[in-house]
């Protein structure tokens, strides 16, 4: 299993930072070496290899260990290579007392080197799939706007089960939170600071509307419940507003995450908010991602599912806020278990880790889940 931390160190050291978080033309941006080097490793090893163009320079890397006769069923493990960004320092991995550290160990390119190790093993002892077509496939920008996978799902792609990769600590997650990013502003009337009463001060508008919103708004969210999920939530994360100390600000916006659960329609969610900005002078609302980021929900009962979990002797149902590409692809009607190494709380930290076993661990289960496919 040394091969599968190797794999996961030249990774952390090929930058992949995601475009949208930094200003145009930054290098060390897009997901393209990670690509090149992970199709130069599936080809070597006789994987049937595509590259899915999704932004100039940003494609989906899919490759597929093809089925001797017939094709029966479909097994899709669904990584992605973007990351957040990263300090010169974090391109750098190191390990030591048993963990590896670098940007992107746990979230995801640790899910990628255990997902391909999986699937090169395979490939190595079978030559190839018996009835099942196994499918490594690697999203770009999951972390922005999950335009990979949105692109994948938009082609007509099928499969009978997607396992996304996403730091579980090596539980299959069968339900997650869906994701609204909302934006509020409220408008005022500029003046002279030593004349405030000659202006409307728009950060004072907002108050009211943050309040409400951590106050009354998230009580009522408490209330709503999903029997795994728990509840719906709400959070301010940034406010901006006014330009100096002596002048009364004309402008202020508010950036909203809005968990919702399943059963949640985001129409309905916005028009609640709507509903209560109507009562507050000059303010309003935009959806600030553009994309819509649902809840998923898996039905246990499905067989393909049932088998993974019986690989891992998991009985019960495991649920997480974050989101993820498997809501995306459910959408599009591919059953999705959200499974890899590593912990969500360590993802985007400044000294991001991976623990070694839970590395290898990922890639074992993997394989033997893969093996056992007819």
């Amino acid at each position: 299993m040394a091969d599968v931390g190797k794999l996961l160190m030249e990774l952390i050291a090929l930058p992949s930072v995601n475009p949208a978080f930094v200003p145009a033309g930054t290098n060390g941006t897009g997901e393209r070496l990670v690509a090149d080097y992970l199709t130069a490793l599936a080809g070597k090893s006789g994987l049937s290899v595509e590259l899915q163009e999704v932004f100039p320079g940003r494609s989906n890397l899919i490759a597929r260990l093809e089925a001797r006769g017939k094709t029966k069923r479909r097994v899709m493990l669904a990584p992605h290579m973007d990351t957040v960004v990263a300090r010169p320092e974090q391109l750098k991995p190191v390990k030591k007392g048993g963990r590896i550290y670098g940007r992107g160990a746990c979230d995801t390119k640790g899910s990628v080197a255990a997902m391909l190790t999986a699937v090169l093993e395979v490939a190595k002892k079978r030559g190839a799939a018996h009835e099942t077509e196994i499918i490594f496939c690697a999203f770009v920008d999951e972390e922005d706007g999950q335009n990979g996978s949105r692109t994948l799902a938009r082609s007509g792609f099928k499969a009978d089960l997607a396992i996304v990769g996403e730091p579980t600590k090596l539980k299959a997650v069968t339900a997650h939170k869906g994701d609204l990013w909302l934006k509020i502003e409220t408008r005022g009337k500029a003046a002279h600071g030593s004349k405030p009463e000659l202006g409307k001060n728009a950060v004072r508008a907002m108050c009211p509307i943050v309040e409400w919103l951590e106050g009354p708004y998230a009580r009522s969210l408490r209330k709503r419940k999903h029997w795994l999920l728990g509840s719906p939530t709400i959070s301010v994360g940034a406010i901006r507003g006014g330009t100096q100390a002596n002048v009364v600000p004309d402008r202020c916006e508010i950036i909203i995450d809005r968990r919702t659960i399943p059963g949640e329609r985001e129409a309905a969610v916005v028009g609640e908010l709507k509903r209560f900005l109507k009562t507050q002078e000059n303010a309003r609302m935009v959806n600030y991602k553009t994309n819509p980021c649902l809840p998923m929900e898996t039905n246990l009962k499905l067989p393909l599912v049932r088998e993974f979990m019986g690989q891992l002797g998991q009985k019960e149902a495991e649920g997480v806020d974050f989101f993820c590409d498997s809501a995306v692809l459910s959408a599009a009607g591919i059953p999705c278990v959200v499974f890899g190494p590593g912990d969500i709380a360590q993802a985007h930290t400044i000294d991001e880790w991976i623990a070694v076993t839970q590395l290898e661990r990922a890639t074992t289960i993997l394989e033997r889940f893969l093996l056992s496919l007819p």
